[in-house]
Order: structure tokens, then C-alpha cells, then sequence
């Protein structure tokens, strides 16, 4: 997902997006602990995209103000 695509969701689509996205890293991050991953930059790419959109959800509220 770019940022053009996060920008065009709604606030609730974004909220929902939100908590399964961290409810899958979470789920990632425990099947890393317990075999390795074949590829690892996988867990900072979800990372990351988390941040992206708890950046956008963070605007719309102060915008909101």
C-alpha cells in the first residue's frame, strides 16, 4: 500500500486496516522467534507501514482540531 492509497481510505477502513496490521506483526514476529523467516526485511516493512498509517490517522485528528 503507497501513500496515495492510505490517503484515499476512510478514518474507520484505516482504524480497521490498523489493528489487523498490527495483529499480523504481531503473529509474524512470534513465528520469527520461533523458526527463522526467509526473509526478515519483511518484519520492517510491516513495521513501517504500521508507522505510515498511524502518521495518517495522527494528521486527520489534528486537522480535525
Amino acid at each position: 500500500m503507497k501513500k496515495e492509497e492510505i490517503k484515499e481510505l476512510s478514518t474507520a477502513d484505516l482504524k480497521e486496516r490498523l489493528q489487523q496490521m498490527e495483529k499480523d506483526y504481531a503473529q509474524l514476529k512470534i513465528n520469527h522467534s520461533i523458526s527463522p523467516l526467509d526473509s526478515p526485511a519483511k518484519i520492517t516493512a510491516d513495521r513501517k507501514m504500521i508507522a505510515r498509517v498511524k502518521t495518517e490517522l495522527r494528521m486527520r485528528e489534528l486537522n480535525n482540531k
